[in-house]
């Protein structure tokens, strides 16, 4: 097989303290050398890197690709081409699919559509039957299948008693549970953030208790158990406090943010544009410059997307009536360069981990590194290139974003999957 080599890139990994201008070697879809290279064979395939960083592939541990049964809205082979355009060689996908990845027999299917994948699929299985919260799934079973962790995202786990069961039986297998933390009793039929900005618009509201009280329970119960408890697109100022806290205490938590409650607030609701409907909803100015500093300090571990597509007939209703969710994976990247590493912010070390190595240390899945015999799973990026985000052009089936028009610079230029180009726009 040929090799490819990756010469004149800025090569980053924190993990071994890289960061120097060299080459990196692949062959046989890991990673043979890092270092400059005197001379290679003719068959070699090379990538003038010049001006650009070269990182552990970028991973997305929270994404929904519809599939099986909501085609029309997202495939595998469509996501997984969306996410090697937006720089990412891995994704984990949501179980809240129809039917539910709730059995062997779905979760095998996700693994064998996956093959033909532009990137790395994991796939997340649910943590109840149906998503119903009545009564466990075998996870032993979806765990043989290729599940990675465990979550009924969309749907908090209600019952306690079950939650506890489950942080118990999946300690044996070094597995997570990743929680959509959402007291429906106080978020009820809301849609967007209480506060000053539902009450001029006469919304129907969340507070941002209905997040925290479920954070506070879900720690006590990883506390209790002593089970992994990795938290969903984190919102408030208050969870943020909570994580804090229960991390200095040695607590097994974990929590991610993504995109959107980092450069956006409930005052772009006004537009009453129905791609700024989502859950947990955007919030306060408040709340964002804490999740802003979380993410800074390390008590939030990672930014996850929330890849949420949607067709264009479901957004284009009422405010109260549209799904919510947007898409992510072609903007997350160049959302984080634009708005956190070009303003000084975020080192790109910090991006790495948050990106890369530390959704793959949750997960507990390969990638994360460039270490020598490493799976080469590599992003290229360009942090100059300036772009404009126009969802006509997007590899996503759906065209669900708020960022449409946003002047954007960086972005990931090339992705190398197992060795393999997976995208180029070189």
């Amino acid at each position: 097989m040929s090799e490819l080599h990756i010469i004149n890139g800025h090569v980053i990994d924190p993990h071994q303290g890289l960061d120097e201008v060299t080459d990196l070697v692949i062959k046989n879809g890991r990673i043979k050398a890092i270092g400059k290279q005197k001379k290679s064979a003719s068959r070699t395939q090379k990538i003038d890197a010049s001006g650009k960083w070269v990182v552990p592939g970028l991973i997305d541990m929270h994404v929904h690709l519809r599939e099986p049964g909501r085609e029309d809205k997202e495939t595998i082979a469509s996501g997984s081409t969306a996410a090697a355009a937006g720089g990412f060689t891995a994704l984990a996908c949501m179980a809240n699919t129809n039917p539910v990845n709730d059995n062997q027999t779905v979760t095998r299917f996700i693994q064998e559509k996956s093959t033909s994948a532009n990137c790395r699929i994991y796939p997340v299985a649910a943590i109840s039957r149906n998503l119903e919260g009545k009564e466990l799934t075998e996870m032993a079973d979806l765990i043989r299948a290729g599940a990675v962790a465990f979550s009924d995202d969309g749907v908090t786990v209600r019952n306690a008693a079950l939650l506890r069961r489950a942080f118990e039986y999946i300690q044996m297998f070094d597995k997570c549970i990743i929680e959509h933390c959402e007291d429906t009793d106080l978020s009820m039929d809301g849609v967007m953030h209480e506060g000053g900005v539902s009450a001029r618009l006469g919304l129907p509201e969340i507070p941002g208790l209905a997040e925290d009280v479920i954070i506070q329970r879900d720690i006590q119960l990883a506390e209790y158990t002593g089970g992994k408890l990795h938290i969903a697109h984190v919102s408030t100022r208050r969870s943020v406090e909570l994580i804090r806290d229960a991390k200095k205490r040695n607590i097994s938590v974990t929590a991610e943010v993504t995109p959107h409650h980092l450069f956006l607030t409930d005052e772009a609701v006004e537009s009453f544009d129905t791609n700024t409907k989502m859950k947990p909803p955007l919030r306060s100015e408040s709340d964002r410059l804490a999740l802003l500093e979380g993410l800074l300090d390390g008590t939030i571990d990672c930014i996850a997307s929330d890849h949420a597509p949607h067709t264009q007939q479901e957004k284009d209703v009422e405010y109260t009536l549209a799904p919510n969710g947007i898409i992510g994976l072609e903007t997350s990247l160049s959302l984080v360069l634009t708005r956190l590493y070009h303003t000084k912010k975020l080192t790109l070390d910090r991006l790495v981990e948050v990106m890369s190595s530390n959704p793959a240390r949750i997960l507990g899945v390969t990638g994360g590194n460039l270490k020598q015999n490493a799976p080469a799973d590599v992003t290229i990026i360009d942090p100059e290139k300036f772009w404009i985000v126009d969802p006509a052009h997007f590899f996503s089936k759906s065209r669900n974003t708020p960022f449409t028009g946003w002047s954007l610079r960086g972005a990931a230029v090339v992705t190398v999957v197992g060795g393999t180009v997976k995208y180029s726009s070189l």
